[in-house]
């Protein structure tokens, strides 16, 4: 056996050690970027319901903004109105003002507190006035005011509609003939579960299909178009049961 002295044994000592910690410093950041390097998960859906009737009158439910696509004038004014005809309560948020008769304006009240990625988004509306549009609907997986899904009713083409805006650009995805009265309460449903969606009017199964364009969680909210008056009551998000 070979015997060393006390100095080489120090000197082996310290370069085996030296050795190993450059070893180990080496595994743990290369630990550490793989875990940084991991793709932030698609999200979630929140659950959420709004009736409006806790919110005092003439004001937004706390956390909702205004903003607008392609705006064009004034943004439009949205707030809590009173209205005996509502389906719960006698409140609903509505746009009271809106920016103009400009058909590329789209007006929109959202939030980005609650979000949804697979789950179900619904509303009653009521379609009050407009001469170059009417009615309105809900956004989903929304990302900014330029980008998110909507899916909306317009009783003067007597359609339900979903579309795509990406970069403030509107392409239409999906399109159901449907004739309901305005200045009646109707009910909207999305549902949502990875790339396919379903979309309902009173319950009725319209629309269903694929689009890839906005995979991961957004935020939700109300949309009309235009001089679309539009009032909206029991808002409602929530995840899809497993």
């Amino acid at each position: 056996m070979l015997k060393l002295g006390k100095t080489t044994q120090t000197t082996v000592i310290l370069l085996v050690m030296v050795f190993f910690g450059v070893t180990l410093g080496s595994n743990e950041a290369q630990s550490q970027t793989e875990t940084n390097s991991k793709p932030s998960l698609p999200g979630k859906t929140s659950e959420a319901s709004w009736d409006f009737d806790e919110v005092p009158e003439g004001e937004l439910p706390s956390g909702w903004k205004v903003e607008a696509t392609n705006q064009k004038g004034s943004p439009a004014i949205w707030r809590v109105i009173k209205d005996t005809t509502a389906p719960s309560g006698d409140q609903v948020l509505a746009l009271v003002n809106p920016p103009g008769e400009y058909g590329g304006n789209f007006n929109l009240c959202w939030m980005d507190s609650t979000t949804i990625l697979d789950g179900e988004i619904q509303v009653s509306f009521k379609s009050i006035k407009g001469e170059v549009d009417q009615g309105g609907g809900v956004m989903w997986r929304v990302r900014d005011k330029d980008n998110y899904y909507i899916a909306r009713f317009n009783p003067l083409e007597d359609n339900f509609r979903i579309y795509h805006v990406h970069n403030g650009s509107r392409k239409k995805i999906a399109d159901a003939k449907i004739v309901l009265p305005a200045g009646k309460w109707h009910t909207m449903k999305i549902v949502q579960q990875g790339n396919t969606y379903e979309g309902y009017i009173n319950g009725d199964k319209l629309l269903e299909g694929t689009n890839d364009l906005f995979a991961t969680s957004g935020g939700v909210g109300l949309w009309t178009k235009a001089d679309a008056v539009t009032s909206f009551d029991d808002f409602s998000v929530k995840p899809l049961k497993p």
